[in-house]
């Protein structure tokens, strides 16, 4: 009995071990029975975190300098196309060919970026027939050689260019219609407010022409919006003022200043075979230059004229030809034989563009004729030419007028001075 008792004891202390067992060392759970902290040092750890590489600095974009760079700018005087010179490109064949007109210059046409030409006298159209002096008509012709040899500016506002009346004009602008990349400027085929503007690296450039009057001291109706005027003149009567510039001019000027970069302006004016500018002159390209004009060429007087700065009140300089005289003539003076190609150079920076004044002048040419037939052989250029075609030139029988190499240098010093460039100072650059 004790003994069962006793047992009954024992089995109970072992029941009360047994349900207090999970409480004291979970035991009954499997759990490790070591401090928690013993177990945080042994099981796994994970990586420790690496540190974020240094981004590359990103690059600042740096802009390119502007690039800076000159335009250049040839032109030549009045195409003036006598018979004996119609008559040099006639072929045994009966066609025509002026190609020869520009092969010695060639060159230097090649050399610019903007190539003018002044086309005295009209194509009004060959089935017209073609004449010299006093009215003109000359052969299309020679404005496929213009074309070909590459002029982008013909200027048409001349004291000749109604020779042929309306008609005449009307064709002539319709010949230039095949050639779209030439600006033709100072006749149109209908009254247009449109400023003529050429393009060239981004630059442009408006070409402003515009004639004294067509030969006559009255202005026709018909002609009125057809050719441009320098000088003022009656809408009514049609009486033109030769000493007062046509408000149309100004306003020309002004309004081209808003739309292009350089303002050029070439008048056809002054005093037939005067070497030096009138005073009617002078007071018109000052008047220009204060409207914002930026360089004048001018033509008409068939001799060479000086080159000058013009500075107005306020502080804007123009740079002035008063005349280039002719290209090609078979006229009797001796001075109309040498004449002025205008070589300008424009400099492009990044805010402005200007004429520099140390890379522009006048490269001095001369044509020569011969005579029995009265015969076109070329334009030379002044520092090519020699006595000895001086003494063969037909002038001394067309016109009973000597010519030397010697007067012609002299000539060139006095009327351009400072101002004459050599072949080296143009195709060198």
């Amino acid at each position: 009995m004790r003994r069962a008792k006793m047992g009954c004891r024992l089995l109970s202390i072992l029941l009360s071990f047994t349900l207090l067992c999970p409480a004291v060392c979970g035991c009954a759970s499997g759990a490790d029975p070591r401090p928690a902290a013993v177990l945080s040092t042994l099981a796994p750890q994970p990586p420790a975190p690496t540190a974020a590489p240094t981004p590359e600095p990103t690059p600042v974009p740096t802009e390119e300098p502007f690039a800076e760079y000159d335009i250049t700018l040839m032109a030549l005087g009045d195409d003036l196309l006598h018979m004996g010179i119609v008559n040099t490109g006639r072929q045994q064949d009966g066609t025509y060919d002026y190609s020869f007109l520009f092969e010695n210059i060639t060159d230097y046409i090649q050399a610019a970026d903007i190539r003018i030409i002044n086309q005295e006298t009209i194509f009004a159209g060959n089935e017209l027939g073609f004449s010299g002096f006093p009215h003109f008509n000359s052969p299309t012709q020679v404005g496929d050689a213009i074309a070909a040899a590459g002029f982008n500016v013909v200027l048409h506002a001349t004291n000749h260019a109604a020779d042929q009346g309306l008609k005449g004009i009307l064709n002539c602008t319709s010949f230039w219609e095949q050639y779209p990349d030439i600006l033709v400027t100072g006749i149109s085929d209908e009254p247009s407010e449109e400023i003529p503007i050429l393009t060239v690296e981004g630059i442009r450039f408006a070409v402003l022409n515009y004639t004294y009057g067509p030969n006559m001291g009255t202005l026709d109706r018909s002609l009125m919006g057809h050719l441009n005027m320098l000088c003022s003149y009656s809408e009514g009567s049609g009486a033109i003022d030769f000493t007062a510039l046509n408000p149309q001019v100004v306003e020309d000027i002004r309004r081209a200043k808003t739309e292009a970069d350089i303002v050029i302006v070439c008048p056809h004016w002054g005093t037939e075979y005067v070497l030096t500018p009138s005073d009617i002159q002078k007071r018109f390209a000052e008047e220009m230059a204060s409207a914002g004009a930026d360089l004048i060429i001018g033509t008409h007087p068939h001799v060479p004229q000086p080159v000058e700065w013009i500075t107005s009140e306020d502080g804007h300089r123009t740079l002035c030809y008063y005349s280039l005289g002719n290209y090609v003539s078979t006229q009797k003076q001796a001075a109309s034989m040498l004449e002025e190609m205008a070589w300008v150079t424009f400099h492009v920076t990044e805010d402005q563009v200007y004429i520099s004044e140390e890379k522009s002048g006048v490269l001095p040419l001369v044509c020569h004729y011969k005579s029995g037939p009265l015969r076109l052989v070329g334009v030379y250029p002044l520092e090519d030419y020699t006595e000895e075609q001086a003494l063969r030139h037909g002038i001394w029988n067309w016109g009973a007028v000597p010519l030397h190499l010697a007067d012609l240098q002299a000539e060139s010093r006095d009327i351009f001075g400072d101002v004459i460039l050599s072949r080296s100072d143009i195709l060198s650059r």
